[in-house]
């Protein structure tokens, strides 16, 4: 049964612009009534996380990258729990205007970093005797840790609304001190079953402690997940995420702030396609609860109060077929496996999916023929090493290569218009672009154009200006006529 009720994520970068945030988004101009009827989750402010397990981006080590890599009597990880008590500490200091509030938001903090601390100090110790295995205990320590940021910041974000005499509740699902490991579901359910949405305002930790650890499951997405499910679970007449940007045709800093495009209305499957490039629209997984629920996800930006944002629906697709995005992977890795012997042969396609999968590597796509097979990896080079070293001892007479490339995607929940793809190619061409694969599915969602690494922001460039921003000139052209 849907609710009256909306269930909300807050992206870091949204909840480091503590001030933007109340304005826009938390507050923005509500009173009374009209406060309520909301689910709020909310992400560890910006920074945070990477400093308790490692940068997302660059793979600097943070507490727990230290700890797993630090010698016996090493004190690097202290180091680093230092460095998160001195930056929550240091965030709580810029946003709290009352004295007690901010002491009370340092001894939260300080509460749960020394109990987490302890841990590891004790893990430590047990890892000192080389006898012992704590493999599996460090799976757990991880996922201590990635709860920390979501509670530091849910716990200061309600302590801040009651500041300002909302009744927010602080819903701390991360378990931290619970041996109870229940299915997040189940999790949920408990969290939510006596509260009244009518009168309270929950802030929910987007890390939730539960069966399978939602860190070894959905990786640094377990905010989004944790988000959908208590939309799906609680009957959500709508899930909104919260932004530092508009959800646009492509990306801005490269096509110009003029020229990119607010999508305004797309589909389930659009945003799929956009998380399989690793853009951060929704998980696949999140986004698969809503769709099956027929639940509309609302994209916003934090920072443009007035904009309603992009509506993503499950049946959507648009009244005449036309991209909506154009964005694709900087830096990927094309693995081609050729085999004269493989024509009518079963199994070579099973072995490389199997050593990739072996090797964590993320397959954005592929394409075979007789005798060969590729696969467009979100990779590095060294990792697809590897994998070419495991397969080259299974098939000594395969010749196995990889190489650099970029990916560029256009995508649409309807791109079926005709002289689409003619048009993508002339915009290559005369942009000095040598194309190295294309891939074209039946469903005519996206076109994938493979062209070398030091050519992507050209090739964003050319295929926005021609299939978006004359398109669009075109239809206006069409509609005065």
């Amino acid at each position: 049964m849907t609710g009256q009720h909306t269930v909300e994520k807050i992206g870091g970068t949204s909840m480091a612009a503590t001030a933007t945030l109340f304005d826009n988004v938390l507050i923005a101009g509500r009173s009374g009534a009209d406060l309520y009827n909301r689910i709020v989750v909310v992400s560890a402010y910006a920074g945070i996380t990477n400093l308790l397990l490692e940068d997302k981006k660059t793979g600097e080590p943070g507490v727990y990258g230290r700890f797993v890599a630090d010698d016996e009597g090493a004190q690097g990880w202290v180091d680093a729990m230092a460095a998160v008590r001195s930056a929550m500490r240091d965030r709580n200091a810029a946003m709290f205007a009352r004295e007690e509030s901010r002491a009370e938001a340092d001894q939260f903090v300080d509460e749960r970093l020394d109990a987490v601390s302890a841990c590891l100090d004790d893990l430590a110790r047990l890892r000192s005797h080389g006898r012992f295995c704590v493999k599996e205990q460090l799976v757990t320590a991880r996922e201590l840790l990635a709860g920390l940021g979501e509670a530091h910041s849910a716990h200061s974000t309600a302590l801040l609304l009651r500041d300002r005499d909302v009744n927010a509740l602080l819903v701390d699902l991360t378990a931290w001190d619970q041996d109870d490991l229940r299915t997040l579901d189940e999790r949920i359910e408990e969290a939510f079953a006596d509260i009244d949405l009518t009168t309270t305002l929950p802030i929910v930790t987007g890390y939730a402690g539960c069966q399978g650890g939602m860190v070894r499951r959905f990786s640094r997405g377990y905010t989004e997940m944790t988000f959908s499910r208590i939309a799906v679970l609680t009957g959500a007449r709508e899930a909104i995420i919260h932004k530092e940007f508009h959800l646009s045709s492509a990306d801005p800093k490269l096509v110009g702030e003029d020229k990119a495009r607010k999508i305004g209305r797309t589909n389930y499957d659009v945003a799929d396609q956009l998380a399989n490039l690793g853009m951060e629209a929704i998980h696949p997984g999140a986004g698969r609860g809503l769709r099956q629920t027929d639940i509309p996800l609302r994209v916003r930006n934090t920072f443009d109060r007035e904009d309603p944002g992009t509506v993503v629906s499950g049946k959507y697709v648009s009244d005449v077929p036309r991209v909506e995005i154009v964005t694709g992977i900087r830096q990927m890795q094309a693995l081609q496996f050729f085999e004269q012997d493989m024509v009518g042969v079963k199994g070579y396609d099973a072995a490389i999916l199997d050593s990739l999968t072996r090797h964590g590597i993320w397959i954005v796509s592929k394409s075979s023929n007789a005798n060969t097979i590729t696969h467009y990896l979100s990779a590095s080079a060294d990792a697809v090493k590897k994998v070419i070293a495991d397969l080259q001892k299974q098939y000594p007479d395969a010749a196995i290569s990889a190489q650099a490339v970029a990916m560029v995607s256009v995508i649409g929940s309807d791109i079926s218009r005709p002289g689409l793809v003619p048009d993508a190619l002339l915009a290559l061409e005369e942009a000095g672009i040598d194309m190295i694969a294309m891939q074209h599915q039946i469903r005519n969602v996206d076109v994938q154009f493979i062209v070398p690494s030091r050519d992507f922001e050209k090739a964003i460039v050319a295929l926005h200006k021609a299939l978006v921003e004359d398109e669009e000139g075109a239809a206006e052209g069409r509609c005065a006529a």
